[in-house]
């Protein structure tokens, strides 16, 4: 009988912990869906432009570029310039944007006025977290490997054929391509007026 007793009791624990796994695995799986659906919420461009403060200022300034509307109709959207798309360096990329929400709540940049005083800071944010990772969201789309020098414009064509000998990333010269240019000095383009002295130093090209 105790023997009866013994094997039965195992049997119910057996039951059981499969019952618990079968649990434990089904809710990981919900729960991984349910972080990746909102991962995903946040990726989208609705989602960026919901506070005022990206809605009435660098959105209304990408709305009349190329990278918004072009004769191919192909977009590129706020996370696909300003989120990784593999996912270690896009939780990384995640975690140090919550800094973002403080400063909503702060109210940092409420105003046309306070953004445009802290643009200069926003953008060389921006433009050094690209230079680190060598223009990885450009290079989603456009990569030096598979250009088609032959049908660019010449000063197209040399530019990049003397970036890509002297290391440098897109980055480096495509700075305003999006939204509006701070008043500083970059190695391309126009004479800005009224330039930020010593806050920014474009590399310097390499010699031929």
């Amino acid at each position: 009988m105790t023997e009866n007793k013994g094997s039965s009791l195992v049997a119910r624990l057996r039951k059981v912990g499969w019952g618990l796994l079968g649990i434990a695995f089904v809710g990981g799986i919900l729960f991984w869906g349910s972080f990746n659906w909102a991962l995903e919420m946040t990726n989208k461009e609705q989602f960026c432009i919901s506070c005022h403060e990206m809605e009435q200022n660098v959105f209304q300034e990408y709305r009349n570029t190329i990278h918004y509307q072009n004769r191919t109709g192909v977009r590129a959207t706020c996370p696909d310039c300003h989120v990784p798309k593999e996912w270690g360096p896009k939780m990384i990329r995640k975690i140090k944007a919550s800094n973002e929400v403080w400063h909503k709540l702060l109210g940092s940049i409420d105003t046309p006025e306070k953004f445009n005083a802290k643009r200069l800071q926003l953008a060389q944010n921006e433009w050094r977290r690209m230079k680190a990772n060598n223009s990885q969201e450009c290079r989603n789309c456009h990569n030096f490997e598979y250009f088609d020098y032959s049908v660019q414009g010449r000063r197209s064509n040399q530019m990049h054929q003397a970036g890509l000998s002297a290391g440098q990333t897109c980055i480096d010269c495509h700075k305003g391509i999006a939204h509006s240019l701070p008043p500083v000095a970059q190695d391309i383009g126009a004479a800005h007026e009224g330039v930020a002295p010593e806050v920014f130093h474009p590399p310097a090209r390499k010699k031929e």
